[in-house]
């Protein structure tokens, strides 16, 4: 590679704004740093700020789950940039249960709105600004398992299902303004959120066997390898790529 060809691909996103939600550790932090590092202006989010938050980030405490946190933090986007370029939709989670029916009512409403609702509502406050601009890439995270439809995570995996249906509408709809819209489905990833979620699954069920031996290639993911995936969704290497879902997952979970 040579020196300007480097200097391309780490500055690709010069000029860029972006905001990153859930940002403030885990595959959130390794986004941020990827989206810094080519370039990009970035703001993140999330209910607390921790020691993970990227420096270089513009940091905002926001309750995303509700209407009037995605409308605070897009006021704060709004104030801090002037608008918002790239938008990456990656706060999410869930906790597990015994199996679907015993996931009462109020857990369904909160698996909905972190991880359907919150991206919604954010996109139609910060996408009528890049229809003006005409231009805007769109990155919102879901899971590799939904097509599994794991009964102890099924609140959370038909929310991100719901999510996944809702991106390829909105990819529709945005392309003739020049908005790409896209999905990325990490699989198991070594992240503290991801192994505490795993702890308390491994408490309800000892025999899940959800480990990296369940991996083909033989590790868990790591948060660089899904900021990777989603540094090229949102660049300029990806411009005829909108609607699709990419999966980042080690080949662990098939797809017909």
């Amino acid at each position: 590679m040579t020196t300007i060809e480097s200097e391309w691909e780490t500055r690709e996103l010069a000029g860029r704004r972006a905001l990153v939600t859930g940002g403030s550790r885990g595959i959130g932090a390794a986004v941020v740093r990827r989206l810094l590092d080519a370039g990009a202006e970035v703001l993140t989010t999330a209910r607390s700020a921790t020691s993970t938050v990227p420096e270089g980030a513009t940091f905002v405490a926001a309750d995303v789950r509700t209407r009037a946190g995605a409308e605070a933090l897009a006021a704060a986007a709004q104030e801090t940039f002037g608008g918002v370029d790239v938008l990456v939709h990656n706060v999410g989670g869930a906790r597990p249960f015994t199996g679907a029916l015993a996931i009462p009512d109020e857990e369904w409403q909160d698996a909905l709105d972190l991880n359907l609702l919150a991206a919604v509502r954010l996109d139609s406050l910060l996408v009528p600004g890049m229809r003006e601009r005409r231009s805007g890439a769109i990155v919102h995270v879901s899971s590799a398992a939904v097509p599994a439809a794991i009964p102890q995570f099924l609140h959370y995996e038909a929310a991100k299902a719901g999510l996944e249906n809702y991106s390829r509408g909105l990819a529709s709809e945005s392309a003739p303004y020049g908005i790409r819209v896209n999905t990325v489905s990490p699989g198991r990833v070594a992240t503290p959120g991801g192994e505490a979620t795993r702890e308390q699954w491994a408490r309800l069920d000892e025999g899940t066997g959800q480990d990296s031996a369940t991996v083909p290639l033989g590790r868990d993911g790591r948060p660089d390898d899904i900021a990777d995936a989603v540094l090229f969704l949102v660049s300029g290497r990806a411009s005829w790529l909108t609607g699709s879902n990419l999966f980042v997952d080690g080949g662990e979970f098939p797809r017909g």
